[in-house]
């Protein structure tokens, strides 16, 4: 059983670098101008952004299971 576990998240996380990779792939000074509009946004903000997304991600997990 934990084998099992670990060889799904490992495909997701495999899954996960290869959507993070489009964008700078097809888009790499978008994703440069990105980045650094990034770097201009308080921390607070980030955590709050990165917060939804993690809230986001745990409620479609369970949808999904």
């Amino acid at each position: 059983m934990p084998s099992e576990l670990l060889h799904e998240l490992a495909i997701g996380f495999c899954l996960m670098l290869i959507l993070e990779g489009i964008i700078p792939f097809l888009y790499p000074q978008r994703w440069r101008n990105l980045v650094q509009q990034l770097s201009l946004i308080n921390n607070r903000s980030l955590r709050l952004i990165g917060l939804a997304s993690m809230t986001v991600g745990v409620v479609a997990l369970y949808i999904v299971n």
